[in-house]
């Protein structure tokens, strides 16, 4: 097998952010969940139902189908985790989980809305999602493989993620400008939607799903090329009982590293109320303030410019002060800005009643997606640091697996929150209200987490 450098290895491994990043941009929060709940509300209408109650509704289930699939992730991912330390495979898992992530989110071209199925749309949706996340917890596993310093490992981590908003940024502009006809039938730039896609089947929105699929089958290639396994010496491929008896045995030893355990479940909290951000984001804006696609796409262009700017940012900060700081700051920032989204109305700000077609709903909206792409952004990318420090460093991707078990153990619960509270409050808006209470849950926790772990000392 030839010599790749280490510049090639962690440019590879940039590509794997880019490549799979438009699942979170364009499917999850700015085009295709809208489309969802848009398209499910406005069949539930028709039945009958009253707006509000309808748009509560469609919330709920795409929360539910969202929690389906956080369950899924959760029971596999440290399993799997586990069976690649011990056979020291990480590429054959990762095409595997790339395939599925190409079909589910190519199949989303089916759901058109004269024969609209939320089963099969949160099915196919789910096969992709859980595509994207299994290979993230597998690629996730390679960073401390990058550099001989760990102190670089931060850099390297934030410029990853910053490469990969940009990735969200652009497949953003291309389904904007190409694809998504606005009101008046056109794209953001003016032109006919591209194979003449005609907007009355949403065929201009649901191309978002072969869209996602292509960008990712293309750029995936340098990762590929680039990315290599350390063999363990004499492993058969799948050793699933002792993988499962090893992952049991990290299991028993987790109250023996407290910090850890502290950091997992700290993480499992605040980046669950971060998903719940990222994922009803925009269903928010398009059923509380009214935003059409397009809107929300441009919306979703503040966001991720946002995050790639403070990605970035967030790297060097780390790599001079360590993770700890950053992912505190940036808690607290989301805390602040999901108290500040939950008081939004079209009338009213932070409970402050406005002129009657006042704009600054919509500008104070835009100002808090920013701040959800940078501090949303560099948290991920810190996080992702932090694990390093606090994982065995001879069990990495089983860590990952845990750190992704923790991530979706409790991944239902913000969804499921969210679409609880929709249904009984009949309001998307304070829908939304659980999250504040699970950034502040993450944020106590973090008292018991050492900044450089129990492993290394």
């Amino acid at each position: 097998m030839s010599v790749v450098s280490q510049r090639k290895r962690i440019w590879g491994w940039y590509f794997f952010d880019w490549a799979s990043q438009p699942y979170n941009t364009l499917l999850l929060t700015f085009i295709f969940g809208p489309y969802f709940t848009g398209t499910l509300s406005g069949n539930l209408m028709a039945e009958g139902m009253a707006e509000g109650a309808a748009r509560a509704q469609a919330q709920a289930y795409w929360g539910w189908g969202l929690a389906a699939a956080g369950i899924f992730i959760a029971v596999l991912a440290p399993i799997l985790g586990a069976i690649a330390d011990n056979s020291g495979r990480k590429l054959p898992w990762i095409l595997l989980f790339s395939v599925m992530y190409f079909v589910g989110s190519y199949a989303l071209w089916w759901t058109a809305p004269q024969d609209f199925s939320v089963i099969w749309a949160l099915f196919f949706f789910g096969i992709g999602l859980i595509g994207m996340e299994f290979a993230t917890i597998f690629t996730n596993s390679y960073l401390p493989e990058l550099h001989d310093d760990t102190a670089e490992l931060g850099r390297i981590s934030g410029s990853g993620w910053a490469f990969g908003y940009v990735g969200g940024v652009l497949s953003l502009v291309v389904m904007l400008a190409l694809f998504q006809a606005t009101p008046s039938g056109n794209t953001m730039f003016g032109l006919s939607p591209l194979f003449g896609l005609d907007p009355t089947t949403k065929a201009d929105t649901r191309v978002v799903g072969p869209l996602t699929a292509i960008w990712f089958a293309v750029f995936m290639v340098p990762f590929f090329l680039y990315a290599r396994d350390t063999r363990v010496t004499g492993a058969a491929p799948f050793l699933i009982g002792q993988s499962l008896r090893d992952l049991g045995r990290t299991l028993k030893g987790l109250p023996r590293h407290p910090s850890l355990m502290a950091y997992l479940g700290s993480s499992m909290f605040y980046r669950d109320a971060l998903n719940g951000l990222y994922t009803f984001g925009g269903v928010y804006a398009l059923g509380v303030l009214g935003w059409s696609i397009a809107q929300v796409g441009i919306f979703g262009i503040v966001a991720a410019i946002s995050g790639a700017v403070f990605c970035w940012i967030s790297g060097r900060v780390d790599r001079r002060v360590g993770p700890m700081p950053v992912i505190i700051f940036c808690v607290l920032a989301l805390t602040f800005v999901s108290l500040l989204i939950v008081t939004i109305t079209p009338q009213s700000i932070l409970f402050i009643s406005i002129a009657q077609g006042s704009t600054l709903p919509h500008v104070t909206f835009f100002i808090a997606g920013a701040v959800i792409g940078a501090a949303g952004g560099a948290l991920q990318a810190s996080s992702r640091n932090m694990m390093t420090r606090q994982a065995n460093p001879e069990r990495m991707t089983e860590a990952f697996g845990l750190y992704a078990l923790s991530g979706k153990a409790t991944s239902f619960l913000a969804p499921a929150l969210i679409a609880f509270t929709s249904q009984i409050t009949g309001s998307q808006r304070l829908g939304v209200s659980p999250v504040v209470g699970l950034f502040i849950i993450g944020l106590v926790l973090l008292i018991w987490v050492k900044p450089r772990g129990d492993f290394n000392k």
